[in-house]
Formats: structure tokens, sequence, C-alpha cells
């Protein structure tokens, strides 16, 4: 197994090369540069422009020299744990990510226990009980789900907040914690905000988890074997948790490498709705901007966490099924 992990390990490494390749030069494609709508706001602001000032700056960020350039400028300081500068908000590209990238894995880290918790229990009763009115509902459930937008969900959830509460369901904190230093009082309104974006956050997920998990089970649940166990006069308790469940889960387990992802990509419109400080709505700003440093800087952390899922899945896969432990 640690060989195999090793060997994973050092795959990530050109892939990772590969993705920063492709995904700076994408960001580069669109016409023009930061320094142009850097000018257009301050020539609207201001009327003129001195055109030494842009000289300076674009010497200064490395707009005058070609991509290409850029980006080695760029991955080379990455490899020594410098992410570059923003232009947008002239700091570190690393303290900004540093203040955004704990709550967005707070989010989805709590959406993918949620994802896990709800439809893995839903998807096994569905399957054992086929055409029952619980396997009916969850189906309506999954499909409704899978249909949904995360944003309209959000919005859907603060008018019921609202409703219900009074109160507006918009960050992480209340107010009188906000800026409070962390203490157990702070970590419970934290909990007490936080399943609110990760349930909205983890909902198709889900649906689309129940659906994987069922129809697995349901094809094991037909093959000779269990018609055996079950022949024997096992319990059907019994049946279920000792093979076909096993055998059922090496699919939900080999999508733990896009679910994260998925799910930090899926937080993006909901944090911008309920005002959430991820790193969704710094990301929409520097790409709109083109502040290619700070764009390029989340799309490699996304790639890392792409990676590093991949990995988590392969792992678990080998401690379920046997049969890829001797494979590999």
């Amino acid at each position: 197994m640690l060989p195999f992990i090793l060997r994973r390990i050092l795959l990530m490494i050109p892939t990772l090369a590969v993705i920063s390749l492709i995904s700076f030069a994408i960001i580069e494609a669109p016409p023009g540069d930061y320094m142009d709508a850097y000018v257009d706001r301050l020539t609207a602001q201001m009327g003129t422009v001195e055109q030494s000032e842009i000289e300076a700056l674009r010497d200064r960020y490395g707009l005058d020299q070609p991509w290409y350039v850029r980006y080695w400028r760029w991955i080379s300081g990455v490899m020594q744990g410098d992410l570059g500068r923003s232009m947008q908000w002239n700091q570190p590209v690393s303290k900004l990510i540093a203040t955004r990238l704990p709550w967005s894995l707070a989010v989805s880290i709590s959406s993918l226990l949620l994802v896990y918790i709800i439809s893995i229990p839903i998807g096994i009763y569905s399957a054992s009980r086929q055409y029952s009115p619980g396997d009916y509902m969850a189906t309506l459930v999954g499909f409704l789900g899978l249909a949904t937008p995360d944003f309209l969900l959000a919005l859907i959830f603060l008018w019921l907040y609202f409703l219900g509460t009074g109160n507006v369901a918009v960050g992480l904190f209340s107010d009188e914690y906000m800026t409070a230093p962390w203490s157990f009082a702070k970590f419970l309104d934290l909990m007490s905000h936080i399943w609110l974006p990760a349930l909205i956050v983890g909902t198709s997920g889900t649906a689309g988890l129940i659906r994987v998990m069922r129809a697995n089970l349901l094809d094991e649940l037909q093959k000779p074997y269990v018609m055996v166990a079950r022949a024997k006069g096992l319990k059907e308790g019994r049946v279920l948790v000792k093979y076909p469940l096993r055998i059922a889960m090496n699919p939900v387990a080999s999508t733990i490498g896009w679910t994260l992802p998925a799910l930090v990509n899926g937080e993006l419109l909901v944090s911008m709705v309920l005002g959430l400080p991820t790193l969704a709505p710094l990301f929409v700003s520097a790409l709109l901007s083109q502040d290619m440093f700070l764009a390029g800087s989340v799309v490699f952390i996304l790639s890392i966490l792409t990676l590093i899922g991949t990995l988590v899945s392969d792992i678990v896969l080998a401690w379920l099924d046997p049969r890829i432990r001797e494979a590999i």
C-alpha cells in the first residue's frame, strides 16, 4: 500500500504542473489585462491617467512580458511558497487566501460529511425496500435536489429562515462574534450558522449519491451469491451488510475525488447569496478584473484539493475491496 501511495503522490507533481499551465493560459486568454480595466476605472474617476504611471505598474507586475514569462515568474514563486501579489488588492495572494480558505474548507467539509451521512443510509433503505413509499419519496427528493440550483435553494432557505425567526441568515457569525477572539461560545455560534450553507451546498451531491448508492446496491442484491446466502437462512440484515453493501460502496468511495472540489465550486453562488467570507467571491472578483496571480492561485488550490480527494478515494477503495489491494 505504501509504495502505491508514494507513486500516486509523485504523479501529482507533473499533473499539477500541467493543470497550472493550462489554467494560467485560459485566464490570460481574454483580450486585455488587469491594467486595461484599472485604467478605465481611473479614467472614469479622474478623467486622465499619466502614461508613466501605467508603464510603471505594467513593469512592476510584468504585464509588459509575454504570458509564458509571467507564468514562469508565478510558478517559480509558487515552488518557493510565494503565490505572487494580487494586483486588485495590492496584497500578497497567500495572505488573501489564508483569510478565506479556512472558511471554504469548513463549509465544504461540513457539506461532504452531510452528503455521506444522509445519502448512504437513504440509499440503503431505498434499495432494500424497492418500490416502497419510502423508495418513491427518496427518488422524488433526489430528483428535486438534482434539478434545483444551489443559489435558488439558498434564496428559499433565506426566506424560510426569515419567516421562522425574523432574522437574516447571512454570514457565518452573529454580529457580536464577528470580530471577537476565538472561544467556545464563538465556536457554538459558528456551528449554529454553518449548517445552513453546508446543507444547501450538499443538497445536489446528496441527491446524486443517493441514486448511485441505490443503483449499485440493487445491482448487487440481484446476484446469485446473495440468493444463495438467503437460501441458507441468513438474516436479511446480515446478508445485506456482509457482502452487497461492501461491494456497492466502491463507486460511492470513488466519488470522493470529485465530490470535494465540486462542493467547493458549488458554494460559489451560495457564498455570494449568503454573504460568506469564502474563496468563491474572491475568485469571481479576480476573474472579472483579470487578476491573474490571484485567480491562478485559487485554481491551483482547487486542483490540489481534487488530487487529494482522488488519492483519498483510492486509499478508501483499497481498504474496502481486497481485490484492489491485491492488484496494487
